[in-house]
């Protein structure tokens, strides 16, 4: 226990991160929103601002009579020139060679003209103002966030693993809002983020960084690096910050199984091996693979499921259920369906069953 947790020490420098102002967490963590497409946003501005600008425009146009300096014959307003007007005044560049001269023209341009000049402002800058109060509005966002997650799942790793991983999550109708991947590839945590997840940007081999990512108050962990030697680092670190969280964790190499479940993995998954066996199978009986590749896909056929047994169900044999059932959970302990522990149910117990999806 002492030279795990002196090796965890050596990546968990002085926890800065998760002690950090929200507002310098911006760009580290990303809180995903609903917006729609920048350019429509950016269009809709800019006819906002021209129906202002033709309203300014007939407003002119309706009192011409009321203003000098014109191009029409005795100083007359012209069409083009309420247009000029309404440009140069609503844009506040305001030349001066246009000007009223009625009170009842001068009145106007109190009244309409000049709240059409706030609006007409608004909007253009409206782009700007928002990319200016964009980093606020995210560090309120990240500062709620951090205050109300909890019995979340984290996933370390998103490449061709945490993102199956969390495919297979939000398929058994896991709330993205649940989810939170920790990546140092910006374009891994981009692609996340389209399907939104919350993402960290940092080595979850740090604790600051699996911290922030709220992996104290966390159900569980997806360890799904790249390497075999950063997955045990990664789940060492999680488990000294989670003791009681469920770390599920995968390695190339079997000769590694045994060093993640030593660093506190409550399941391992072998890649390698599980690879290896499939094409082995796939050799000799394909369809079986066919099957397999259903089991696994929740939105195919079949999927594995878990529930609870009902109190209906308490005494009696598994075999005897409608569903088929392959094992029961039993005080977290696995029993296979042929076992003779599991041919009499207990309360608390839990179904491994397959559950036919629908189509």
């Amino acid at each position: 226990m002492v030279e795990k947790r002196a090796l965890a020490s050596r990546f968990r420098g002085n926890d800065p991160l998760d002690e950090s102002p929200d507002h310098t967490l911006v760009g580290v963590v990303s809180i995903p929103e609903n917006v729609g497409s920048p350019w429509r946003l950016i269009g809709k501005r800019v006819l906002m601002a021209l129906v202002a600008l033709c309203l300014g425009v007939l407003v002119v146009w309706t009192d011409r009579g009321g203003y000098t300096g014109g191009g029409g014959p005795n100083g007359e307003m012209t069409l083009i020139d309420c247009f000029y007007y309404a440009t140069v005044s609503l844009s506040t560049t305001g030349y001066g060679d246009i000007t009223p001269i009625t009170q009842q023209a001068r009145l106007i341009n109190t009244l309409v003209v000049t709240p059409l000049r706030l609006v007409f402002l608004i909007l253009l800058v409206g782009t700007t103002l928002a990319v200016l109060t964009e980093q606020s509005r995210q560090a309120l966002k990240i500062q709620r966030w951090r205050s109300v997650v909890r019995n979340h799942t984290v996933v370390v790793g998103y490449g061709t693993k945490g993102r199956s991983a969390v495919a297979a999550m939000l398929a058994d109708e896991i709330a993205p809002d649940d989810v939170v991947v920790v990546d140092t590839d910006p374009q891994a945590l981009k692609a996340a983020a389209a399907h939104g997840l919350v993402t960290v940007h940092g080595s979850a081999t740090r604790s600051d960084v699996l911290k922030l990512a709220g992996l104290t108050r966390a159900s569980a962990v997806v360890v799904a690096t790249n390497s075999d030697d950063t997955a045990v680092l990664v789940t060492l670190t999680a488990r000294e910050l989670a003791p009681h969280a469920k770390i599920v964790a995968t390695v190339r190499e079997s000769d590694n199984k045994h060093l993640l479940k030593q660093s506190g993995a409550d399941s391992v998954v072998v890649s390698a091996e599980t690879t290896g066996r499939l094409l082995g199978l796939a050799t000799i009986t394909p369809t079986v693979v066919g099957m397999m590749e259903d089991l696994l896909t929740p939105d195919e056929g079949f999927s594995i499921a878990e529930r609870r047994v009902e109190e209906s169900e308490v005494g009696g044999s598994p075999r005897h259920l409608a569903e088929l059932v392959l094992g029961v959970v039993r005080k977290g302990q696995l029993l296979k369906v042929n076992e003779p522990e599991a041919d009499a149910l207990e309360a608390g117990d839990r179904l491994l069953y397959i559950r036919m999806v629908a189509g």
